[in-house]
Parts: C-alpha cells; structure tokens; sequence
C-alpha cells in the first residue's frame, strides 16, 4: 500500500516530466450540448453535455493525443499564434 508520500513524490516525478503544451479549442454549442475540436490536432474531438464538461473532456483528449503523438515519434504541432474571429456573410 503507498503512502501519502510516496503517491506525493509520484506525483511530483511525473510533473517534472511533463511538458506543457498550449492549444487552440474551438467549442460550439448544438442542440445536445456542446462541441469541441482542437484545430491543430487533426481528429482530435469531444463533446459535453455542459460547457465545463466539454472543456474538461478535450483536455483529456488532447492530452492522449499528444502523448500517442509523442509515443510514435511524431512531431507535437504548435501555432506560434491565433486569431479568432466571427463574420456575418449576405448570401
């Protein structure tokens, strides 16, 4: 059985492993709830019931993206910056 300060020093062992990675999230609202896709990470994609809940699900998503990227080899795309914007189009 682990102690509170072994599960501590596991847990400080895998932070200084970690490296932080920053993405854009796009989260769009429809009629089950809400949408969200990280543009940068193809195919990488949740959904929630709520905003909160969307925003915690991609989070796990991009993190098991990024570390099946890093698993395979692959380079960890990264935008150097974003810009959004909304436009309204007379068709």
């Amino acid at each position: 059985m682990n102690s509170a300060a072994e599960i501590s020093l596991s847990k400080e062992i895998v932070s200084a492993k970690s490296r932080v990675y920053r993405f854009s999230v796009v989260i769009e609202k429809d009629k089950d709830g809400y949408f969200a896709f990280a543009p940068e990470l193809q195919g990488c994609y949740s959904q929630g019931d709520t905003y909160e809940e969307a925003i915690e699900n991609i989070k796990d998503a991009i993190a098991l993206h990024v570390e099946d990227r890093l698993d395979s080899g692959e380079e960890v795309p990264q935008s150097e910056s974003i810009s959004l914007t909304s436009l309204e189009v007379a068709v």
